[in-house]
This record gives C-alpha cells, structure tokens and sequence, in this order.
C-alpha cells in the first residue's frame, strides 16, 4: 500500500541577492539583465511525495516507485486524476513544473499523480517503455499499474475518470499502459511519443526514435492486442513538427494504431467507420478522427516545435513556449470521457 508522505517539496528562496556596497566613489553602476524569476510549483493545494512498493521483479529483492501526488484545494470528493509520466532526464518536479499541470489542477479541480523514475533503473530516468509488450511482474508498466490502483482506492478518486499522459519515453509508457490496462483509463494522451510494440531493446528503441518502424504499424499492433476484445481508448496524440529526437513519422505511426485498436480502420489499413476532419489553426495541424460526431482520435502536429513540450515553460528543459499549451489540450480531451461510457463518448 502507499507509504504516508514523507516529505514536501521546498519552495524555492524568493529572495535575490542584493550587490555589496563598496567604500569607492561613486560611479554609474554597470547595467545588469534582471534575473529570471525560476519557475515555482503551485501552492494552492497540497502537494505530498512518497514512494510505493510493488511486487519486484525476477532478480530484484524492492520495487519501490517514487511519487508525487498534487491535490487541489477545490478538488471534488471522488473527483478525477490525471497520471502524468515524464520524459528522459526529467524528474516529477520538473515536468510539473514545465507542463503547468498543478495549475491546470487548480483551474479546473482534478488532482494529479508524478511517478518518478529512479537512476537505479535507468540513469536517465527514462521508462521502460520498450519492456516485453505484455508488462510483466517487475515491469515499470506492472509497477506504474499497481501504483495507480492503489492511489485510486486509497484517496477514493473516480476510477471511472482516470486518464494517463505522457512525454517522450513517458508517452511510450502511457501507450502501453492504455493498450495493456484499458479498463483502468478513461483515455490517453501521447506528446512526442514513438510508436508502440516496434522495439524490444534499448538499441531497438533508438532505431524507431529516429526512423519509425519498419514494419507496419497496425501489424504491430494486432501482434499484442486483441482488436475484437479490446474496449477502446480516446487517445490525443501532440508531435512537434520539428522533433529531432523521436521523428514525426512515429506520431502518423501511432494514430494508425490507436485508429485500429479503436476499430476505425480494419487489419489492412482500410477505413471501416467513423470520420476524418483535418484542420489547419496556424501553429499547428490538426485531425480529428470521429465517430457518430465525437472524436475519439485526435492528432495535433505542432508547427516549429521540437521535441519538447507544447505551449510550456521554457525556464525548464524540454518545454518550450511556443505552440499551443499541450496541458489545455490534453485536459480539454479528457474532462467529459468516462471508462464506463462508451469508448468514443467525449467532446
């Protein structure tokens, strides 16, 4: 079961340095840049950090998963939660930090789950998003999976409104939790992702960052999921045109999955239902994949952006302030989506 928290995270020392006076005459003081306010979490609600121990896996004696947890003080009783999983070199601080997820929470009164990955797992903190298509036990799937069935009963949120996103090899992770856990999410959002079940290594995850797979994507995906049995998922994916980490083409990749696993489109690539609208806003293109006049898949490719994140802070790496804000984006996607509607229920 989750621990009791354990700690808070400091606020960060809003006091700037004041320059030394010196005994010298007076002279015109050198003009200096002001300094850049650094950025600084939400204190409107509570903020808890803690860890959560699941079952290990072959070879491992702990399987503990730091976390953070952010509650709005207007947060309903039974209200939502929102996971957000981080990219590479990123910690829980820093992508709540950068993605303004805390003030999304405190405008609209949804709370927030921030696993962490730890360096004993990967020293770049990156997830296992690559790990054996079906999670196994020890899995950071497996782990994320747990932690969120525990955290859903132990504060008493809505299971039927749980969603889970992700940036980068967070997306990676999200995908595969929304493919292999369905019923525990309401819907997915997926920002600078690589397509999912095309890599089984590390060096394998590299190839399919840069080039996409080489193999069809919806082969792929019918390998690992059962189509006919599969609930469905409204799923948002955000891409910057520019992305020189995780190539574009693995964001046209990943909408043909996720429009097969919705039953949009049969085991050949071939439209069986629903519509497509495409819509150009500017900074970005936009296409929308609807049925009975909902979307259900939603692709937004970001003009000039690299592989950062939509519309954030860019005090912190990997977000950048250009483009449409990803966190009202994903937030808009989900709020009306419920997993015990039907899967394309939404706006």
């Amino acid at each position: 079961m989750p621990r009791k928290p354990v700690s808070h995270w400091p606020r960060l020392n809003p006091f700037a340095s004041l320059p030394k006076r010196t005994a010298t005459r007076r002279t015109a003081a050198p003009r200096t840049k002001p300094a850049s306010r650094k950025p600084a979490l939400s204190t409107d609600g509570v903020w808890a950090r803690s860890f959560f121990s699941s079952l290990p896996a072959p070879g491992r004696f702990v399987n503990h998963i730091t976390y953070s947890l952010y509650r709005p003080r207007n947060a309903p009783r039974h209200g939502p939660l929102v996971v957000m999983l981080h990219g590479c070199k990123q910690t829980a601080e820093s992508f709540a930090l950068g993605t303004r997820i805390d003030r999304a929470a405190d405008r609209f009164g949804f709370s927030v789950l921030l696993p962490e990955q730890s360096k004993s797992r990967h020293p770049h903190r990156c997830w296992n998003w690559f790990d054996p298509p079906e999670p196994t036990t020890g899995s950071d799937a497996d782990a994320i999976a747990s932690l969120i069935r525990a955290i859903v009963r132990q504060h008493a949120f809505d299971p039927a409104r749980v969603y889970v996103a992700g940036m980068s090899a967070g997306a990676g992770l999200a995908a595969q939790l929304a493919l292999h856990a369905p019923t525990l999410f309401a819907a997915v959002a997926l920002h600078s992702g690589a397509v999912s079940a095309a890599a089984r290594s590390s060096l394998d995850a590299l190839k399919v960052m840069q080039y996409g797979s080489r193999s069809d994507p919806v082969q792929l995906i019918d390998a690992v999921v059962s189509v006919r049995d599969y609930p469905g998922m409204p799923a948002l994916i955000v891409h910057g045109e520019r992305d020189g980490v995780v190539a574009k083409i693995n964001a046209e990749q990943a909408a043909r999955q996720w429009l097969r696993v919705n039953r949009f489109i049969d085991a050949e690539g071939e439209p069986i239902s629903g519509t497509r609208t495409v819509s150009d806003r500017g900074d970005r293109l936009v296409i929308d994949h609807r049925r009975s006049g909902r979307c259900v898949v939603r692709v937004c490719i970001v003009r000039r952006l690299g592989h950062a994140w939509s519309g954030g802070d860019a005090r912190v790496p990997f977000h950048a302030a250009e483009g449409p804000d990803a966190t009202a984006m994903l937030w808009s996607f989900f709020r009306y989506r419920r997993r015990d509607a039907p899967a394309s229920a939404g706006t």
